[in-house]
């Protein structure tokens, strides 16, 4: 498995790397590589409340899950304060299932951009909406167009865009809204098929758990960024 391949599993966020080269075993204290104090709590390697896990801590059970998502005593390039290490048994399918969602449903890079957007900004997720803001605006096949970012980003009404990026942001909020319209969801039956509509509910769902976590540990974005959804 490749190292770009084995980061996107263990993403919370699935974002572009900013801690590459860490070590999973550092304790550091509670500043930045700059001196800027962090918040009470959060640690300097992780950017939040927990310091990167120990594979030495581990049992072997625990090591060899540890060793598949990770490239030995150091994250792979790109991960994400990956939390759920601390629970490696929770870790691996929820990485599975991250992966099939992200790269094997067939929902396509562009939807799934859309679709994690859309569940970070319902969801008023800082670091998880930065992570994919930034990705979007790159070029490439998870590339979204700005007005279309600020469309999801200022709630404004999904008129102009892409029949299923439409369907695709209207489902996402009436879902959240936790009443999904027999219209939206015939139109997104029609679009994506029902395996599509189950895949692309759990991958709003699975990056629902990603902003809980963010949220739990309070994690910090990362050093140098600056936060691109609106405050509250």
């Amino acid at each position: 498995m490749s190292v770009s391949k084995t980061a996107g599993m263990i993403l919370l966020a699935g974002a572009i790397g900013m801690l590459v080269g860490a070590r999973i075993h550092a304790q550091k204290p509670m500043t930045s590589d700059a001196g800027a104090v962090l918040p009470k709590g959060i640690y300097a390697d992780s950017r939040n409340r927990l310091p990167l896990p120990k594979r030495d801590d581990m049992d072997d059970a625990d090591k060899k899950v540890f060793d598949e998502l990770t490239t030995g005593d150091r994250l792979p390039d790109g991960a994400k304060a990956p939390v759920r290490l601390y629970s490696p048994k929770l870790a691996k399918p929820m990485s599975d299932a991250h992966h099939y969602l992200k790269f094997e449903s067939g929902l396509g890079d562009h939807v799934t951009e859309i679709a994690v957007l859309v569940t970070a900004r319902e969801l008023n997720s800082q670091f998880e909406w930065t992570q994919w803001e930034t990705r979007g605006r790159r070029p490439g096949s998870w590339h979204i167009d700005q007005p279309e970012i600020d469309l999801i980003k200022y709630n404004k009404p999904v008129t102009g865009l892409d029949e299923k990026d439409a369907v695709v942001i209207q489902f996402g909020r009436e879902l959240f809204q936790r009443k999904v319209s027999l219209e939206t969801y015939n139109h997104a039956i029609r679009l994506f098929g029902p395996k599509g509509v189950l895949d692309l509910t759990n991958l709003m769902a699975l990056y629902t758990q990603t902003a809980m976590e963010l949220t739990a540990f309070d994690q910090q974005l990362w050093e140098g960024q600056k936060p691109l959804l609106p405050p509250q």
